[in-house]
């Protein structure tokens, strides 16, 4: 009989120890640490902290032509709760038939009197010069954090006669609201002392670059005020502090394009602070910068201790890719997380979600990260068991 139970136990241990050892641990149970990444294969990630539960949103997660969110209880452990976004609405105004299957990127979520706002970007269905990037913003609203989020018009939030992404809402503390947007690459060719280099070199025959903006925003998210504000680019001179790591995906020969986008906004102390991610957002030299101004819209001087957050293969980690962010509080309200995608070794060309401390002070970011390896759980959290 034991022979029969012990042929029975290495049976169902066979087949049971891969999904066992396959599960992703983000929480060591007792030992009040987690580790990144966390186990959401999500891009461009962004929090929204209501009523005592996070909200994540992102690119991708297996969402069919729109967006799903994962629901946590202390930032670390994420429950799926499925699609929240879909592109047939009644008011769906983007086509899932365009490059990228419809671009459906970048979402971020906002309360406003006890209604959600989803603000993303996707290709827009009116594109009579059959643009390959028609990239519009678009704002769908819900009454409930997991949707079912329809879109307030059918049509983006406003055309500024080019393709836009990574739509970011500021709230300031007068009231007033303010759309920031990346204006893409595609066919926007830039002068500048980098492209001058890259012909010279033979590399490319020019350099595409996607500029930052801003402009503000309507309360009821129906549209924007004024015209739209260049808050940020890429640097034209080689002697520029920022130009070697904003540069990398050029001189690197990753692809003839630098990037400014990804941004978030954020005001401290009287300060305002825009964070962004620049190069490919598919190869490993993807990082966060961040610049700050006494205004909203500008202008913005970028840090000198830019990047913030970068790649660790050369110091002997495993990330890359990191870029992208948004910002969340600890349970508490007692510390700040930097939350960003990245690759490893062991995820490969799979975007996956990390969260790592920054702090601000004298008007300067640091990021504790990226990291892999143990850290303290957010503060707030009780240091045993599963809160969700």
């Amino acid at each position: 009989m034991r022979r029969i139970a012990f042929l029975i136990f290495l049976f169902c241990s066979l087949f049971l120890y891969p999904a066992i050892a396959q599960k992703p641990q983000t929480r060591t149970p007792g030992t009040g640490t987690f580790s990144n990444p966390l186990p959401v294969q999500l891009g461009d990630p962004y929090i929204l902290f209501t009523k005592g539960t996070y909200y994540l949103y992102g690119t991708g997660g297996g969402a069919d032509k729109g967006f799903v969110t994962y629901s946590s209880r202390d930032l670390v452990n994420w429950k799926p709760e499925g699609q929240v976004y879909f592109h047939d609405n009644k008011n769906g105004w983007s086509d899932p038939k365009a490059s990228w299957g419809g671009a459906y990127w970048a979402p971020e979520v906002y309360e406003v009197k006890g209604k959600f706002y989803l603000v993303y970007s996707a290709q827009w269905k009116e594109n009579p010069t059959r643009e390959v990037e028609n990239f519009r913003i678009g704002v769908a609203v819900a009454d409930k954090p997991t949707g079912p989020f329809i879109d307030l018009t059918n049509k983006p939030i406003f055309d500024p006669g080019y393709p836009i992404i990574d739509g970011n809402v500021f709230f300031d503390s007068n009231g007033k609201a303010y759309l920031y947007y990346s204006r893409a690459c595609y066919k926007h060719p830039v002068e500048s002392e980098v492209a001058d280099m890259a012909r010279k070199k033979g590399w490319y025959k020019e350099i595409e670059e996607s500029w930052v903006y801003g402009v503000e925003l309507k309360p009821d998210f129906s549209g924007v005020i004024g015209q739209p504000v260049l808050v940020l680019r890429p640097p034209v001179r080689l002697n520029d502090k920022q130009a070697e790591w904003e540069s990398r995906s050029v001189t690197a020969r990753e692809v003839n394009r630098r990037w400014t986008e990804g941004s978030v906004t954020f005001k401290k102390d009287n300060t305002y602070y825009i964070m962004y991610s620049a190069n490919h957002f598919g190869g490993r030299y993807y990082a966060i910068g961040y610049a700050t101004s006494n205004s909203p819209l500008g202008p913005f001087k970028k840090a000198d201790n830019n990047p913030v957050l970068q790649q660790n293969v050369d110091k002997g980690g495993s990330v890359t890719g990191t870029g992208h962010n948004s910002i969340a509080y600890s349970p508490d309200g007692k510390e700040m997380f930097c939350v960003y995608h990245g690759r490893t070794a062991k995820t490969g060309e799979e975007r996956v979600v990390f969260i790592d401390r920054m702090q601000v002070k004298n008007g300067r970011i640091t990021i504790l990260g990226p990291t892999t390896t143990p850290q303290k759980l957010p503060s707030g959290l009780k240091s045993t068991g599963n809160r969700d």
